[in-house]
């Protein structure tokens, strides 16, 4: 015996047709914003997937351009960074990475017989919670070499005077590997950060593109049908 199930779509239909085209856009807009929405949720997942304890400033490159009445389109897109491509770029698509605002400031205003291209934090460095270089210990540093933006702000005689048990940072002209050191109050000598020729080159890591398409096929059909019923209830409820 042949078993069949017929199901009554007729009002449904009725009721999708008698939805205005105004209605339609409005669902739309809801469906395609929570779509943006678990993609942005989707990347700040794979952050904390890809890289090692990213800081707020990492999780929070990423923001949602909302779709709105006449623009039927939603985006997730990085944050403008001053100074150039944002450096999430790199990770996405791989490929060498430009310079540090700190290794562009050393390499133009130290005095160094070798090529500085990157600068890699050493064993003797001060590191955040997130594992990075202090900023403040580079500020240190850089006031030491006397290559601050603000020259006011590099370390004079008067400085040291005022302060004559503070560490000092300093360039070896020979003798040891290329880098900046640390001399504390007790006279020991640790090595701060390397100096390296070599530009960084970075394979892909987040993995945004792939993602975000995955997360736009799953999702979207499935909310702009809980949309689109949302708005038929609020009509013909």
């Amino acid at each position: 015996m042949e078993a069949s199930l017929r199901l009554d779509v007729g009002p449904f239909t009725a009721a999708l047709s008698a939805l205005s085209g105004r209605d339609v856009q409005i669902a739309g807009i809801w469906a395609l914003n929570d779509t943006a929405a678990d993609v942005h949720a989707h990347i700040a997942d794979r952050m904390e997937v890809a890289f090692d304890r990213p800081t707020r400033f990492t999780k929070n490159a990423f923001m949602v351009v909302k779709a709105r009445q006449g623009h039927l389109e939603a985006a997730v897109e990085q944050r403008r960074m001053s100074g150039g491509r944002h450096y999430l770029r790199v990770q996405e698509e791989g490929g060498p990475r430009p310079q540090t605002g700190i290794e562009k400031l050393i390499a133009r205003g130290l005095v160094h017989e070798g090529v500085i291209q990157a600068i890699i934090p050493g064993d003797g460095a001060r590191l955040d919670a997130h594992g990075n270089w202090s900023k403040g210990e580079m500020a240190q540093v850089l006031s030491a070499l006397k290559v601050q933006r603000d020259k006011t702000a590099n370390e004079t005689e008067a400085s040291r005077k005022r302060n004559p048990y503070r560490a000092r940072y300093f360039v070896p002209k020979r003798g040891l590997t290329p880098g900046i050191y640390k001399k504390d109050r007790a006279g020991n000598i640790g090595i701060v950060a390397v100096f390296t020729a070599k530009v960084p080159v970075y394979q892909q890591r987040l993995g945004f593109y792939e993602g975000a398409a995955d997360i736009f096929a799953a999702k979207l059909p499935q909310h702009m049908s809980r949309t689109l019923g949302r708005m038929i209830a609020k009509r013909f409820g």
